[in-house]
């Protein structure tokens, strides 16, 4: 008979200590023994039995379907798989080109009492890899609860060699990284991705030395382990570590409110069309539902409209407004705004405070750089002593390493620039806020759409709400207040009047 033995292990560390080595020798005295003419070996390294998604193995079936080949041969059941359903169906495919299995350790054939032995052998595998299941998850649900982190280190860790409660230690170079990342989102003035940027520019790397995607980066701001807490996934249980949490607990529920919506960021609301600035923004008076913006095709062009669309059952006085017609309400709103005199005064303060954040801040990141590239030239100067004169290196290594210092420094120096550009112009930014004080309908007109949403956010928190002839009576911002009051009895908009205060009849 033609055969091909197919072994394989489950671990690197099987595979060095000669376990498919002596596979390969078991099978191969069996098919001397029984006459089995071998054809091919296929082995499997580091690939597990629960799946049939194996690559040796599937290469095993494809040959057996096209050779002419009537035996499998495998040192045991649990090597070809330890699944009871995944044998079954490859058991079959197997026999429909008159292909049957063969165990080096286990005695069954195709006797109907072979094919009962082969089915309980069969399930034993199945069985003893649902127990090594069961135990593996108990130890490290034991192991979580005692506060020991059983996985790999998580970026901004180490693992501890031969310790047993404290397992996972701050990496020196990575931890100081990550606790800044998470510092920078908790503040809400950045997005994720310029937060990604600036550590990324101070050196924050994978542990094989490349970039964080942003889907990677946005999984690591949102797991507690950094905040020394360990998440037992199966059961949701939650177990202060016995290690050292790399983040403050304030910054750690910071990020995670930023990251959810729940804590008001600075930055701009984004909208997708800017036709439509007012979209969401605006909320229809009677069911609370954000407008939606739309157009409509009449004749002979088409019209743009915000609308409500609420259900029927929600809102009965769902309505349409002609966008033009909305937008121009909106302005002769702002026109009746008019600065607080207590907060002209206090604005002068409040911008010169936030000029002075801004300059700390891009101080501080600075000197990091700067400490950056000092670190990256004194590698780049050890690197070139370790190739010239010591002699140690390999061009090949020597090439590729001072190709990446370079890379690193190069980034590291264009951060220090952009960071040097991030210098405030006080005086043209105060000069900008009164203007927009005074002239706030003239600014909404010319601003773009992320500007205008933004713009919107900050003269009234809360958004408008419109019945569809009128808006309702708003929330300013406190820098803000009506010249006079708008009722539900008064005609949907005031009349329109200038900044000074409207006199009584």
């Amino acid at each position: 008979m033609r055969g091909v033995v197919y072994v394989r292990v489950s671990t690197q560390r099987q595979v060095e200590n000669l376990s498919l080595a002596t596979q390969k020798d078991a099978c191969a005295k069996y098919c001397v023994r029984e006459g089995i003419k071998i054809a091919r070996y296929f082995e499997e390294r580091g690939e597990s039995a629960k799946t049939p998604d194996r690559p040796e193995f599937n290469e095993m079936l494809a040959y057996c379907r096209e050779a002419k080949v009537e035996v499998v041969v495998v040192y045991s059941l649990t090597r070809f798989s330890r699944q009871t359903h995944d044998h079954q169906v490859v058991r079959a495919y197997l026999s429909k080109f008159g292909v049957s299995l063969r165990s080096v350790t286990e005695p069954f054939d195709g006797s109907s009492s072979g094919k009962l032995m082969e089915n309980i052998l069969s399930s034993f595998a199945q069985f003893d890899n649902d127990v090594r299941a069961e135990r593996t998850a108990a130890g490290l649900s034991a192991a979580k609860e005692s506060g020991r982190w059983p996985h790999p280190a998580p970026l901004g860790y180490r693992n501890q060699v031969g310790v047993i409660e404290k397992n996972i230690e701050p990496d020196p170079e990575k931890a100081p990284l990550v606790k800044e990342a998470f510092r920078l989102m908790a503040t809400g003035r950045f997005t994720q991705r310029q937060v990604l940027d600036q550590v990324h520019s101070l050196g924050l790397r994978t542990k094989a030395g490349n970039r964080l995607s942003p889907q990677s980066f946005g999984a690591l701001l949102r797991k507690p382990i950094y905040a020394g807490i360990i998440v037992d996934a199966p059961t949701g249980r939650r177990f202060e570590g016995a290690f050292e949490g790399l983040v403050d607990p304030a910054d750690f529920e910071n990020t995670q409110a930023v990251l959810s919506g729940r804590r008001p960021s600075v930055r701009p609301y984004q909208r997708n069309n800017p036709e439509f600035p007012l979209r969401v923004f605006v909320r229809c008076t009677h069911c609370s539902t954000p407008l939606t913006g739309s157009r409509s095709t009449g004749r002979s062009k088409q019209y743009a409209y915000y609308s409500c669309r609420a259900k029927k059952a929600v809102c009965r006085a769902r309505f349409n407004v002609r966008k033009e017609v909305l937008e121009e309400r909106f302005v002769e709103l702002l026109e009746q705004l008019v600065p607080e005199r207590p907060y002209m005064n206090l604005f002068r303060e409040i911008v010169l405070d936030t000029w002075r954040t801004r300059q700390t801040d891009a101080r501080g990141l600075r000197r990091k750089l700067q400490r950056r590239i000092q670190d990256l030239e004194t590698r780049e100067e050890e690197l070139v002593s370790a190739h010239l004169h010591k002699g140690n290196l390999p061009e090949d290594t020597y090439s590729r390493m001072m190709g990446k210092l370079h890379q690193e420094l190069a980034e590291a120096r264009l951060a220090v620039h952009d960071a040097s550009g991030a210098e405030l112009d006080v005086e043209t930014m105060l000069g900008f806020a009164e203007t927009l004080l005074l002239d706030a309908p003239k600014l909404w007109k010319t601003f773009d759409l992320g500007q205008k949403q933004r713009f919107q956010k900050i003269l009234f928190p809360e958004g408008l709400s419109f019945d569809g002839g009128s808006f309702g009576t708003a929330a300013t911002s406190p820098v803000f207040s009506y010249l006079r009051h708008l009722s539900a009895n008064e005609e949907g908009v005031v009349a329109r009047t200038g900044f000074e205060p409207v006199l009584p009849a």
